[in-house]
């Protein structure tokens, strides 16, 4: 069975840094674009940042360029988010998704495997 899991997640001061991890399981991603993806309460699952699956091209969201890195360990078949300078706004559900393509995409429906989400919660 194909699985995306995601770990890392919890509550961090504003300002402050956190690390999301996604491993792969059931099937290689080496050659997949992938993506993270986030739903905050009472809001719409918005787009965060993508990758291509050799890992050269990254694109973000403008709401989090300059404070968030994408990246894969393709040995270890795992999606990372180093997420620095933490607001209150970035509080929500992260997910990470893969695509059988290894194209970035931004958009959703793009990604045929998701993962169940971690949570991140900033506050003081």
């Amino acid at each position: 069975q194909v699985q995306l899991v995601e770990s890392g997640g919890g509550l961090v001061f504003p300002g402050g840094s956190m690390k999301l991890s996604c491993e792969g399981i059931g099937r290689t991603f080496a050659s997949s674009g992938m993506a993270w993806f986030r739903q905050a309460p009472g809001k719409e699952r918005a787009f965060v940042a993508t990758i291509n699956s050799s890992g050269g091209y990254a694109y973000y969201a403008e709401g989090v360029r300059g404070r968030f890195t994408i990246s894969k360990d393709k040995a270890r078949n795992t999606l990372y988010l180093q997420m620095n300078r933490l607001k209150t706004e970035d509080t929500a559900l992260y997910y990470c998704a893969a695509r059988d393509l290894g194209g970035a995409q931004t958009d959703a429906a793009s990604y045929q495997y998701w993962g169940r989400g971690t949570q991140v919660t900033v506050s003081s």
